[in-house]
């Protein structure tokens, strides 16, 4: 009714609570009750798309005699039988701004899903082509970022928007197990509660220095393969108390092995360090380098000692590079250099989101895994009294309720492309061969 009665229609909800149905039931409504004319259903990817949102029409579609009978389904449109020129829904990804221009029709219809993935310049091709008296736009979607088109309508362009919020809470069609389960893992005033089950904005995009919406993105729609000949681990120590200690192994844009555990000697974690190197070397023959760096700060430098005497007893090809987080960085703009490291990871995933746009490959992949996308996107950041930016401390974080974020750190360590090896201060670019000083 909201859409029958008013241009321009804007739903943030939580997960699951059936938005995608909302927008096929809307797409076969305005097919079917009006003359000629022409639905526009788009979304940030092809997958969301195609596999979401046009087999949800093609499912509601193919529920009803009537439809069946008057609607023919195609993977990219959907027509009214014996007028397909003129009367028919079409799905075009929002990759490009042409791509939802030179629509035109009395009646007329844009869905917009995962409306807050979908990149401005889009959003205003989209906005610009509605022009007619009956013309309507639909967005829906989580409120993953405060900023863009879509948070505009909830805010300060809510004047021109009918405008609806879906909490999980309110809905009888979400998991209330899960629900719980989210409670449990990331606290009710968290930002992932906030999007995920109240379906409201974060709070903390201003000062998080790591976006949900581009690790959930790197995570969820990035799939990239792991590409040449070096192998590159990344090692965050603890010991015995309540934090992890966490390696990851990537090829590449992307992880491909993983250990964590909680409680063990850095014997053990040496030991696990090894096995992890070799199982990857047998898998992946290929390899002509392996480099293994470790956080060589606090308990980590035992790791670090042990590694150097098991690569010389055994003689193995492997560079054990300590990196101290805490010491100073080569950009001037960080105030350390685990700042630093972090700011190329938060570079190479917003990257990932700017190439979509433009239609180019992504860098990054990150493991679906939602201990480390939570590690990534809850750490903040703040501006020294020198003009440096510095990355939330772990003492800080400890403070906030929040967990140490080994998991991240090690993840870091790996595909953080500006690393430097602090005896020598040399580069060690992520890709390619260089001489590194034992």
């Amino acid at each position: 009714m909201d859409l029958a009665n008013n241009p321009r229609v804007s739903v943030r909800s939580g997960q699951g609570v059936g938005k995608t149905g909302l927008e096929a039931a809307t797409a076969l409504w305005f097919l079917s009750c009006f003359p000629y004319p022409k639905v526009i259903c788009t979304a940030p990817t092809r997958q969301q798309l195609h596999d979401v949102l046009w087999a949800e029409i093609n499912k509601w579609q193919s529920k009803s005699p009537v439809l069946k009978r008057i609607l023919k389904w195609t993977k990219t449109k959907i027509y009214m039988k014996n007028y397909e020129e003129r009367w028919f829904a079409t799905a075009r990804t929002a990759t490009k701004p042409e791509n939802m221009q030179g629509f035109h029709e009395d009646y007329m219809l844009f869905i917009v899903d995962e409306a807050s993935g979908v990149a401005d310049p889009i959003m205003e091709a989209i906005l610009g082509t509605l022009s007619g008296e009956f013309n309507k736009i639909l967005m829906c979607g989580n409120p993953t970022k405060t900023s863009g088109v879509f948070y505009d309508s909830h805010n300060k362009d809510r004047a021109d928007y009918k405008t609806r919020k879906v909490s999980c809470l309110d809905s009888p069609r979400t998991s209330k197990d899960n629900i719980a389960m989210l409670k449990r893992k990331y606290g009710e005033g968290s930002d992932v509660w906030r999007v995920r089950v109240e379906g409201e904005f974060p709070r903390g995009e201003s000062d998080t220095f790591i976006s949900l919406e581009v690790a959930e993105f790197a995570a969820k729609e990035v799939k990239l393969e792991p590409s040449g000949d070096m192998l590159t681990m990344g090692v965050d120590v603890a010991r015995f108390g309540d934090d992890e200690t966490s390696m990851f192994a990537g090829i590449g844009p992307r992880v491909v092995g993983e250990h964590h555990h909680f409680k063990k000697d850095t014997m053990v974690t040496a030991g696990w360090v090894i096995n992890l190197a070799k199982e990857l070397h047998v898998s992946h023959p290929y390899l002509n380098r392996i480099r293994i760096r470790v956080d060589d700060s606090g308990v980590g430098g035992g790791v670090t000692d042990r590694l150097n005497e098991i690569v010389a007893e055994e003689g193995l090809p492997y560079e054990i590079i300590p990196i101290n987080n805490g010491s100073s960085s080569l950009d001037e703009h960080y105030g350390n250099l685990v700042t630093e490291m972090w700011a190329s990871i938060k570079d190479q995933l917003e990257q990932n989101m700017s190439n979509f746009i433009n239609g180019d490959m992504s860098v990054l992949q990150l493991p679906d895994d939602d201990v480390l996308i939570t590690q990534l996107t809850a750490r903040k950041w703040n501006m020294t009294s020198k003009g440096k930016m510095l990355l939330e401390s772990k003492k800080d974080m400890k403070k906030r309720g929040l967990k140490s974020p080994d998991r991240a750190d090690a993840f870091v360590l790996t595909f953080g492309e500006y690393l430097m090896e602090p005896d020598t201060h040399v580069m060690l670019p992520s890709i390619g061969s260089v001489a590194v000083k034992r």
